[in-house]
């Protein structure tokens, strides 16, 4: 630490921290790169020894024991060794950002790598890009830690992180740096910007050293992007957008009903024996499915069917019905996989059930003779239009596929596609899988300014508890005595329980609290009127913000879940707490 000392003393005399955070951005790049091929290294590895010597022609016993010997290692290392939470990896960068949390605990910068690569070598149904993200933005927050950078480096060091990732494992540059925009939502600001760029360009060159430039699926344009066909890629995004609302929605449902599990070994138990079953019946569902998406992006779909149950469906109407069993049941395996205990996310699953929709589609329309369609091309598209919905990110969805294949020349099949899918999923969903649990709790940031510092305020913080409360059975007199040495102009009435009764306004007695012959004759409890609304102290900002507007008053009393009094909010407190964090919000 004496070393480190010192270099940050060296850093700060002789570096201005503009450029530094520069030259961090390039350092976690690099290192987020490292750690990307060490994961995909230990999938390959690990799925590689298991399955190498497998019969693709008949059926392997050996589907139903893996999947559940990978969940169980994976719940082990992470319930004994880890002892952390460290799933839904997307979902956690979101919160960070969304709550301005920037300190990562130090073990997510590997302890993902090691629980994904075992889930998924094993044939856990998932893909590792959520625990790379998770992992690249650890990197980042602790990079920036050693060095004792501040909050808001630490912020733009996280988003590095996860541009770095999804750049490194897809070497897909651009649209790493759209995730972290798009997705994550980091607000769009040049300082921002600018060490993402870097991040993840450094990522991306250090993964085609350490893996070749090749694009991670090998695709031939063999049909170019054609005018007349635009009304059937617009049939291909509301099919997407379908098909992501059904993996949106699907996926909720069975998250629920493992969270309603009571122990971990019942959760193991019923997931391990539904992933097991489904990858024994569809080995296509082994691990992310990139085998897959690779048969079908290069037209050969018969290789689909290897080693199944179903090893003679490979042409017509018979290969649809598989594929179209394979997308129905990939959201359980997925949820199994996860539910029991597994570590994995739900990008790799998104794009596996893009491309077999896509390719479903138009096999459909080839075989019922109403389009002539090449279904590689439909494949490819549908990896963004699913993708696009589910993580509502068009965008990121349109620059990845194309950086992923190499398919720049299809840009207008894959805009198209993504926007038609985005809108649809819209109407049914306002937010993205990785989001709809915070926006649930209140605590999610997005763009809009305004939303946004409001997610920031917290009701403990705008709480205001010098009220002197007062007893029904007081008399008048009594309650001007109390009013002599207040300074507040309104008075939460309580029982002997603490139970909010009603306020007693200084303005409604004015005009008989000077009056002592009165003093004996009235009780508060003639006295005090009901408050206008009652302000749940969990309450989000958002929501208080709301009482206030409908209900037009400056002051609203604050009660716990049972109805006992906390304090008042007042709405000149939260413009005054709103204004100072706007300041520091809007800063560069």
């Amino acid at each position: 630490m004496v070393l480190i000392d010192k270099i940050i003393a060296w850093r700060e005399k002789h570096i201005e921290e503009k450029n530094f955070v520069l030259l961090l951005s390039l350092v976690v790049g690099f290192l987020t790169a490292i750690a990307a091929f060490c994961l995909k290294s230990l999938v390959h590895i690990i799925q590689t020894l298991l399955t190498q010597n497998f019969n693709i022609e008949g059926v392997n016993y050996l589907y139903l024991i893996y999947p559940v010997v990978g969940i169980f290692l994976a719940w082990a290392f992470v319930h004994y060794i880890v002892r952390d939470d460290i799933s839904h990896g997307v979902t956690k960068i979101l919160y960070f950002i969304s709550q301005r949390q920037s300190r990562i605990k130090r073990h997510n910068t590997w302890t993902s790598i090691v629980a994904s690569s075992v889930t998924i070598g094993f044939g856990g149904s998932v893909g590792a890009e959520a625990p790379m993200v998770l992992t690249g933005s650890a990197i980042g927050s602790n990079v920036g830690s050693l060095f004792k950078m501040n909050h808001r480096t630490l912020q733009t060091l996280i988003g590095c992180g996860a541009a770095a990732a999804l750049a490194a494992i897809f070497k897909a540059p651009i649209a790493g740096v759209l995730f972290t925009l798009e997705v994550l939502m980091l607000d769009l600001t040049l300082s921002s910007v600018v060490p993402l760029l870097i991040c993840a360009v450094t990522a991306t060159s250090t993964s085609y050293i350490l893996s070749g430039s090749e694009p991670i699926f090998d695709f031939v344009v063999n049909e170019p992007f054609s005018v007349s066909r635009i009304p059937f890629i617009v049939l291909l995004g509301l099919f997407c957008g379908l098909v992501s609302l059904y993996f949106t929605r699907g996926m909720n449902w069975l998250e629920d009903i493992f969270r309603k599990l009571a122990t971990p070994y019942k959760k193991m138990a019923f997931g391990g024996v539904i992933l097991s079953v489904l990858i024994f019946v569809f080995p296509s569902l082994y691990g992310e499915g990139y085998d897959t998406i690779s048969y079908l992006l290069s037209n050969h779909p018969e290789e689909v069917t290897n080693g199944s149950l179903f090893n003679s469906f490979t042409q017509g109407w018979w290969l649809v019905l598989y594929l179209a069993l394979v997308v129905i049941f990939k959201i359980f395996a997925s949820c199994a996989t996860n539910g029991a205990g597994g570590t994995g996310g739900i990008f790799a699953p998104s794009l596996f059930m893009g491309c077999l929709a896509g390719f479903i589609l138009a096999q459909v329309l080839n075989l019922l003779g109403i389009a002539n369609v090449p279904a590689e091309n439909f494949a490819l598209a549908g990896m963004a239009g699913v993708m696009a919905g589910v993580m509502h990110s068009p965008l990121t969805a349109i620059f990845l596929i194309a950086e992923l294949t190499g398919g720049y020349s299809l840009f207008m099949t894959l805009m198209i596609t993504s926007v038609i899918s985005y809108i649809t999923i819209l109407i049914f969903e306002p937010y993205s899988l990785y989001a709809m649990r915070l926006a649930k709790k209140g605590e999610l940031i997005t763009h809009h300014k305004d939303k946004a510092v409001l997610t920031m305020l917290k009701m403990g913080n705008v709480i205001e508890k010098d009220f002197q409360c007062v007893a029904p059975e007081l008399s008048l007199g009594e309650l001007v005595k109390i009013i002599s040495t207040s300074h507040r102009n309104l008075f939460p009435v309580v029982d002997g329980n603490g139970k909010l009764l009603g306020i007693v306004l200084l303005d409604d007695i004015r005009n008989i609290m000077f009056r002592p012959v009165l003093y004996s004759r009235f009780k508060v409890e003639q006295l005090m009127v009901s408050p206008p609304a009652f302000v749940n102290e969990d309450a989000p900002m958002e929501k208080v913000m709301e009482l206030f507007e409908s209900t037009n008053a400056w002051n609203l009393p604050v009660v716990d879940k049972d109805g006992k009094y906390v304090g008042f909010v007042s709405k000149s407190k939260i413009f005054n707490s709103y204004r100072s964090v706007l300041v520091h919000f809007s800063e560069e």
